[in-house]
């Protein structure tokens, strides 16, 4: 049986990546964002998104590519991750391609290092290249900085002021 991989792809950059259909909840046009304070570069800030509060990364920064003004084709594709929403901002969503699975490598082993680590394949569609990536590497990386930067501290101050209280109680 010749399995099919169902792929959601979108355009950052000049490039085309694409993430599992079953990780995507919705695209929506991009609304007003509101920004957080002490969030790393590429995190644009939050949506209320029908009630639920979604924090938005821009794919653009995270990616390290030049920022651009958003245009009518920019999106925000919403997924879902441990059961929480994260909204990715893209250039355009561009379609739902079906892509037979002898047509996916696996990425060089040097993507396996650092910010690369969310690249899972490299997908061969219609004469080019599709970045597969892991929405769960990618946005566990994206919030590791926000949580250490937030909870890290704040879990090290606390601890500090029980340790400083003890000491001052003795």
């Amino acid at each position: 049986m010749n399995r099919e991989l169902h792929i959601v792809g979108f355009q950052v950059g000049r490039e085309t990546y694409g993430v599992p259909i079953t990780s995507l909840h919705e695209i929506v046009r991009v609304p007003e964002i509101t920004s957080v304070p002490d969030a790393p570069d590429y995190m644009e800030g939050v949506i209320n998104l029908r009630g639920k509060i979604v924090s938005v990364i821009d794919l653009r920064k995270r990616f390290g590519e030049r920022s651009v003004a958003p245009s009518r084709r920019t999106r925000i594709l919403v997924v879902e991750h441990r059961g929480r929403l994260n909204g990715l901002i893209v250039d355009s969503a561009t379609e739902v391609l079906k892509i037979p699975a002898p047509d996916v490598e696996p990425p060089p082993i040097d993507f396996q290092d650092g910010r690369l680590n969310c690249v899972t394949g490299l997908a061969k569609y219609g004469g080019r290249l599709i970045v597969l990536l892991d929405m769960a590497r990618l946005l566990e990386f994206s919030g590791l900085r926000q949580e250490v930067g937030t909870a890290g501290e704040a879990g090290t101050r606390a601890g500090q002021a029980e340790a400083h209280s003890a000491a001052a109680g003795k």
